[in-house]
C-alpha cells in the first residue's frame, strides 16, 4: 500500500501539535551527569580540584536552563529562576540519597560497601531518580520528572511516580517489580523488597486529584509480592507486612501481617498455613 497524501497530512500535523517538551534523551542525559557528579562513583569523570567542580557544576546549570528555555510549556506560569531554586536543593537531595545508600547497606547482608550499592543496586538509581523527579515536580515542571522516573523504571524495573512523598532512609532490596503510585505516603526507616504493589482501588479518571494510594508509616517492611491498595489505607508505623499479603484495610501499628492459605494433606484434612 502506498503512502497517500492523507496519511503524510496526518503526520505532519501531528508532529506541528506535539509538546515541545525535551526528548528523553535530552533529561535522561542530564540526569546521569548530575548523579555522576553528586556521587563519583557512578561518574564517568572525576574532579581533583574545587574549581573544576564549580565549573561543571555551572555547565549543568547552563544545560537544565537550555532545557527550560527550549520548553517552556514544561513549567507552570509565574514560575522564574527555578535552575537556581532547583541546584540550591541539591545539598539536601545529596544528603538524603546518602542516608538512603546507608540504609541499603545495613539493611542487606550482602552488601560489602556503600561503593557497591552506588555502582550496582537498582534500588539506589530508582530512588536517586525519584528524588531529583520530585523535587522537580515540587518546583513546578512538568513531564520532564516523569521522563526520569519511566527511564530509571525501564533500567531497574522499579515504578516510583514522581508524585509519590518518600520519608529518609528508604531500603530497597532486590526491587524488580516494585510499584509506588502517585499519592503515596511512606515514612521514614521503611524497607520494601522486590514485587511490592503500593496501588490504588480506582482507576477512575474522575479520581486523579484525590488520594489513591496507601499511606506507610515509620519503621515499616514490606516483603515480596505484597499488595497494598487505597487512599485510605494505613500501615502503622514499626509494622511487618508478610509476603503476597492483599491488603485493602488500614492496620495498626506493630501489626504483623501474613498471607494465610488452606492445603488438603493425603488423608483429606484441611490445615491453616501461614507463610511468613
Amino acid at each position: 500500500m502506498k503512502l497517500n497524501d492523507i496519511f503524510y497530512n496526518q503526520l505532519l500535523k501531528a508532529h506541528k501539535d506535539a509538546s515541545r517538551c525535551p526528548p528523553p534523551e535530552m533529561v535522561i542525559r542530564f540526569f546521569e551527569d548530575l548523579l555522576g557528579v553528586l556521587f563519583p562513583e557512578f561518574a564517568r569523570q572525576r574532579f581533583s580540584d574545587r574549581e573544576a567542580l564549580k565549573n561543571r557544576f555551572t555547565e549543568l546549570k547552563n544545560e537544565f536552563r537550555t532545557i527550560l528555555d527550549h520548553n517552556i510549556e514544561c513549567v507552570k506560569s509565574g514560575v522564574t529562576g527555578l535552575e537556581d531554586h532547583f541546584f540550591n536543593e541539591l545539598p539536601t537531595i545529596h544528603a538524603r540519597l546518602i542516608l538512603d545508600i546507608n540504609a541499603m547497606y545495613e539493611g542487606d547482608p550482602a552488601a560489602r560497601s556503600t561503593a557497591e550499592v552506588i555502582r550496582t543496586y537498582p534500588g539506589f538509581y530508582a530512588i536517586a531518580a525519584h528524588r531529583i523527579a520530585h523535587c522537580l515536580l515540587n518546583l513546578g515542571v512538568n513531564m520532564i520528572p516523569r521522563i526520569i522516573s519511566e527511564h530509571a523504571h525501564r533500567e531497574t524495573g522499579i515504578d516510583i511516580h514522581p508524585g509519590a512523598q518518600i520519608g529518609d532512609s528508604l531500603c530497597i532490596d532486590h526491587g524488580t517489580g516494585i510499584v509506588i503510585g502517585e499519592t503515596t505516603i511512606i515514612g521514614s526507616y521503611v524497607k520494601i523488597y522486590q514485587g511490592v504493589t503500593l496501588g490504588g482501588l480506582s482507576v477512575k479518571k474522575e479520581d486523579a486529584r484525590k488520594k489513591r494510594h496507601p499511606t506507610i508509616k515509620d519503621h515499616v517492611v514490606i516483603y515480596a509480592g505484597a499488595t497494598i491498595l487505597g487512599g485510605d489505607t494505613v500501615i502503622g508505623e514499626n509494622s511487618i507486612i508478610g509476603g503476597n499479603v492483599w491488603l485493602t484495610k488500614s492496620v495498626p501499628a506493630r501489626s504483623k501481617i501474613y498471607y494465610q492459605a488452606k492445603m488438603t494433606n493425603a488423608s483429606g484434612e484441611t490445615d491453616t498455613i501461614t507463610f511468613k
